[in-house]
């Protein structure tokens, strides 16, 4: 009897100790990976890369800001937008309109301009579209990367890249990118050049204008599903 008792008394200890430390183990969460290239894609934006005579100007574009001026801007670039020359009213199709161009116009601590397909100031695509501008992307630091235009909704092929913040032009010109440090630098460069007036007496030229289209954000796999009339 006594062998009984004292044989269920240690089952009874040993249960419950087993159930205190069952009780005080923390618990350990699942580690969550997050994917860094689905952050990275959503965020990512086309850049373009300006190849002129005396460097290279790395500018990021704002699509999100500007799709209209974003979409102009790359079409002239690689040639996959229509254009008219403004001198011998020829149609181009297939011909990048940037390349050859000049910074026409250049003012220190203000702006470089070019994108002018006849380089005096006066060429346009043969076309105008209108302003896109917003109150969170301003003037309000170097590197902006803007449409020129002559009045509001005239915008076109003409562009520009500030060196300093220009406040007084928040409201009427479209901003489409902008440009990194090593840009601002180089166009500071170029606005100090010499010239006749706002005109270089050697003016810088664009070679070519590379876009980099932004990375595509990865789609989760669907499932394919019947379509009508199938058997």
């Amino acid at each position: 009897m006594r062998s009984l008792l004292h044989t269920l008394v240690l089952i009874i200890s040993t249960s419950l100790f087993t159930l205190a430390q069952t009780s005080t183990t923390p618990a350990t969460a699942a580690p969550v990976h997050k994917s860094a290239t689905t952050a990275s894609a959503a965020t990512a934006e086309p850049t373009a890369i300006l190849h002129t005579t005396v460097g290279d100007l790395h500018c990021t574009l704002l699509p999100a800001v500007a799709p209209i001026g974003v979409q102009n801007f790359i079409g002239l670039s690689i040639g996959t937008k229509d254009w008219t020359n403004p001198s011998s009213h020829t149609k181009k199709h297939g011909v990048p309109l940037y390349d050859g161009t000049i910074f026409h116009r250049v003012i220190p601590e203000f702006m470089i301009q070019g994108g002018d397909p006849i380089g005096n100031g006066m060429g346009d695509p043969g076309y105008k579209f209108k302003n896109e501008t917003s109150p969170s992307v301003t003037f309000d630091r170097p590197g902006r990367l803007a449409y020129a235009n002559s009045g509001p909704d005239t915008n076109g092929s003409q562009f520009f890249i500030t060196e300093v913040p220009y406040p007084s032009l928040n409201g009427g010109y479209t901003i489409f990118g902008q440009c990194d440090d090593a840009a601002v630098e180089l166009v500071k460069q170029i606005a100090r050049m010499a010239t006749d007036g706002e005109r270089p007496l050697r003016p810088v030229k664009i070679n070519h204008i590379e876009i980099h289209r932004a990375a595509a954000t990865p789609r989760p796999a669907t499932k394919t599903k019947p379509s009508a009339g199938s058997n």
